[in-house]
């Protein structure tokens, strides 16, 4: 059972030109193609499946700052003020709402990180409230629990993932952009040292900017044009349940099992941090450089299997532009979701809320996660060949910052003023091998 994903008709004929041409319809790429139209530019958005249909509808769709690594905040107040104004300016609507996120735990040392969150957040302007036992006792009524503390983020909220991405999608199109489902890229051509063209299966697209913003296959893809960029995905596994539990949070994270209402009236039901390992070649060359995330993540991760290397999103081999690529095999990475996963994380939410009882699973799916060593995006032109922006690595933050992450990149594209300091995202980062400190969320 797929993740749920409305559905969008897109341009019919590819473009032989375009100032931009942005590869991959996720919640980053659609961003950017968005911003870009709206400074006047001609955007090409190509997608080898269909817009969304990857990690940008797979997520729990939570828009937050709350507990944000310090290099990811500025970007993610950013991007909240933008999910509420992309629907006023643009008529299309994501499902955002500031409903608020609801933190709870019984955890000491838990409680204490939050504190300390909260006391850093208040130097960036941002408001965060620590509750006590009495007041999370309170606030989370619907769990049946005493708790000894917990925090609530008032300005924080979501967004649908069923229906964001292809909402701004439609938004594109009403720019004058265009969208080209079913069109994967292949690879780039260059002259004097830089980007000329996006080759799709479809035919090139001449263009002196391409954007890479293609998740989980964005490695495999700069492989191709000789650019090293370390990264390495995680399949999680997640379920949503039908509509019908009443008095629950919109949103409510405990360390057993996090649960977000649905645009739908449903619910997401997942365990925060733990995932599936599917070896492939690609982890097997970043792995020095991976090694600190491990360690300060393995508690949370489960050796995997071979649907890394059947999906060949990781894939270390060179393809022939003139012969079917992994993406044209695979339109949509759709993994098989851990049932063992699937199974506790169901169980857990049904004791943590009695009133999901009431409810019935109506799908459950895998995907994939892609990460950078440190657990910060990359957005950045390439090291070696100019003209090539990515926007990749996002680590399982990328749809609540995916606005402002497109506006980063549109920023970057047309030189002007960027929203937020690009520095923490610079690719040039991972070069020689260095890992800088692990995100601490």
């Amino acid at each position: 059972m797929p993740a749920p994903l409305s559905h969008i008709e897109t341009s019919p004929d590819l473009p032989s030109s375009a100032d931009v041409v942005v590869i991959g319809g996720g919640i980053i790429g659609v961003f950017a193609a968005y911003y870009l139209t709206l400074r006047g530019l001609s955007v090409a958005l190509v997608e080898k499946g269909r817009i969304g249909a990857e990690q940008s509808s797979r997520n729990w769709g939570w828009c937050r700052q709350q507990n944000r690594d310090a290099r990811e905040l500025p970007i993610a107040t950013k991007s909240l003020d933008l999910w509420e104004s992309f629907g006023a300016e643009s008529g299309e609507s994501t499902g955002f709402s500031r409903c608020g996120l609801l933190y709870l735990s019984n955890d000491e040392a838990e409680l204490d990180g939050w504190a300390r969150w909260r006391d850093f957040a208040r130097t960036a302007g941002v408001t965060t409230h620590m509750l006590d036992a009495t007041e999370a006792t309170q606030r989370g009524a619907a769990t049946g629990r005493i708790w000894k503390g917990g925090v609530f983020s008032p300005t924080d909220g979501t967004a649908d993932p069923a229906n964001a991405a292809p909402a701004v999608a439609r938004a594109i199109l009403r720019r004058g952009g265009t969208v080209h489902q079913m069109c994967a890229a292949r690879v780039l051509e260059t002259e004097g040292g830089r980007v000329s063209a996006v080759v799709t299966e479809r035919g090139a697209i001449r263009t002196p900017v391409a954007i890479l913003a293609g998740g989980a296959w964005s490695s495999s893809f700069c492989h191709q044009a000789g650019i090293r960029l370390p990264l390495a995905s995680i399949r999680s596994s997640i379920l949503s349940v039908s509509a019908g539990a009443k008095g629950l949070p919109d949103a409510l994270h405990t360390t057993a099992v996090s649960v977000t209402k649905r645009g739908d009236g449903g619910y997401t039901l997942a365990i925060s941090g733990r995932g599936r390992v599917d070896p492939t070649a690609q982890q097997l060359r970043f792995a020095p450089q991976f090694l600190p995330m491990f360690l300060r993540r393995w508690r949370s991760l489960l050796p995997g299997g071979l649907e890394g290397v059947r999906s060949e999103h990781e894939t270390l081999r060179r393809w022939d532009v003139g012969g079917q690529t992994p993406m044209e095999r695979v339109r949509i990475l759709d993994p098989t979701p851990d049932q063992s996963t699937i199974e506790l994380t169901h169980r857990r939410a049904l004791e943590l809320l009695p009133a999901l009882k009431d409810t019935k699973i109506t799908a459950a799916w895998g995907g994939y996660i892609d990460s950078t060593p440190d657990g910060v995006p990359v957005i950045g032109e390439a090291s070696g060949l100019p003209g090539l922006i990515l926007a990749a690595g996002f680590s399982g933050h990328g749809f609540g910052i995916g606005p402002a992450s497109g506006h980063l990149v549109a920023d970057l594209v047309t030189g002007a003023a960027p929203i937020v300091d690009p520095k923490p995202y610079r690719p040039e980062r991972f070069a020689g091998f260095t890992v800088g400190k692990v995100s601490d969320f």
